[in-house]
């Protein structure tokens, strides 16, 4: 697969080692913290990053937080399978006293495959069958049932949904063979599935709902927000949440739109191009999939959290392997801070061209965003920068306390960070080496 993907060879740990590094604060705060890496669960670029931050210290009620997988009833039935024809599958936790009427839902993330070859080597990992699905997951950050955590919705009724269709939820093609071999792109099969078992198990009655969704999940989310909204009662309180999911369609280091050429071929594969209705004739397909065009159509409000300098995204959309053949950034793609002036101010013109197009959405009265300036991916999975004593802050707020302020209406939550290096509270990732091409 191409580098959006390329990371799905090989587990975890052999590709990357993290550590985090804390600047500022005076020795408030420790200047390195230890990684906990998922096995190999995650085996995908967008879903290493999600997994690979280091643990906030846990208490007895959060130390156990394990839960166990759902595989959806009946899915071969209704077609509803991931890539290899297995039954995809979720983990819910029951919510309890107040929350026990509230639901969050989380869909995961973990890039997109975009031909045939790269479609079967996820056929054989966690995100293209649940045959290789853990059977118990942690759950941490804004799934975490620990209220000094996870303030707001520690007592919730929490759902993880498993992404194992390789589009963000969103293929429905009926033939099963190509090129005689059987996929099957069936990602918007799994999103009715899921929603209507869960429906069942009680999300039709939810007072409060909060559909999130993290890096190709978060792009999942803004796709199915609306839907989501439609599912429940009217008079109940809906919103949606996406981390990390609203990819530039910006050139990258050597003038080519690398990432627009790699969704081309995602949605030439899996028929999606009817799946957009905001997508004109002479738009090119993969632009149909970028989140500044989705969000033109969406109505329910939404909270859009974004590092200004995403990782994942600097690595594989702005200075991608193959646009860097001198390997130039090869140190500045590892860790920020090893970045020369001329790389910073491509960076801060990156910076400058996601909060142009967050500024669009300024007019959409009830959305919300958090666009923080740190160089990380992914960030409400994780109890560390979610909300702990040490998380990142923007006008002295966590992530989770403006997530929690925007959803129940406590304050209008529209946050732009200063450039970077302004920011002491700051995790930034430092790569040992970068993901393989």
């Amino acid at each position: 697969m191409a580098s959006p993907t390329s990371s799905a060879s090989a587990p975890a740990s052999h590709h990357l080692r993290l550590w985090w590094r804390r600047r500022g604060r005076g020795g408030a705060v420790g200047a390195t913290f230890t990684v906990a890496l998922l096995a190999a669960a995650l085996l995908l670029a967008l879903s290493l990053y999600a997994s690979s931050l280091p643990r906030a210290p846990t208490t007895p009620s959060s130390s156990s937080n394990l839960v166990g997988l759902t595989l959806v009833r009946r899915a071969k039935e209704k077609g509803a399978v991931c890539l290899d024809g297995s039954a995809p599958g979720y983990h819910l936790q029951r919510g309890s006293g107040t929350g026990s009427q509230n639901w969050l839902l989380h869909l995961e993330g973990g890039g997109w495959c975009r031909n045939l070859r790269s479609c079967a080597s996820r056929q054989k990992s966690v995100l293209g069958s649940s045959q290789y699905m853990e059977r118990q997951i942690e759950f941490a950050g804004i799934l975490s049932n620990d209220k000094f955590q996870n303030p707001d919705f520690y007592n919730w009724n929490k759902v993880k949904i498993r992404y194992c269709d390789g589009a963000s939820f969103s293929g429905n093609v009926k033939n099963e063979l190509q090129n005689g071999t059987k996929f099957f792109f069936r990602g918007q099969r799994i999103w009715e599935a899921v929603m209507s078992e869960l429906l069942l198990k009680g999300l039709r009655h939810a007072k409060q709902a909060f559909l999130t969704g993290c890096s190709a999940g978060g792009l999942a989310t803004f796709i199915h927000c609306d839907n989501f909204r439609t599912l429940l009662p009217k008079d109940s309180r809906v919103k949606c949440l996406a981390d990390g999911g609203f990819f530039l369609d910006v050139e990258d280091i050597s003038g080519q739109r690398t990432m627009r050429a790699f969704y081309n071929d995602v949605v030439r594969l899996q028929d999606l191009r009817g799946r957009f209705p905001h997508c004109g004739p002479n738009m090119d397909l993969g632009q149909c999939f970028f989140p500044s065009e989705v969000v033109k159509d969406i109505i329910t409000p939404v909270f859009v959290l974004n590092p200004a300098y995403d990782a994942w995204q600097v690595q594989h959309v702005l200075s991608p392997v193959a646009s860097d053949p001198q390997h130039s950034w090869l140190e500045c793609r590892l860790d920020i801070s090893k970045c020369d002036s001329n790389q910073l101010e491509i960076l801060q013109g990156f910076r400058k061209k996601l909060h142009d197009t967050i500024s669009e959405l300024k007019h959409k009265k009830d959305w919300g965003f958090f666009i923080d300036s740190c160089f990380i991916h992914c960030q409400s999975l994780n109890s560390l920068t979610w909300h702990s004593p040490s998380s990142l802050r923007v006008n002295n707020k966590t992530i989770a306390e403006a997530v929690g302020d925007w959803f129940f209406d406590r304050r209008e939550v529209k946050e732009i960070d200063c450039e970077y290096p302004c920011n002491p509270t700051c995790h930034n990732l430092v790569f040992a080496k970068p993901f393989k091409a």
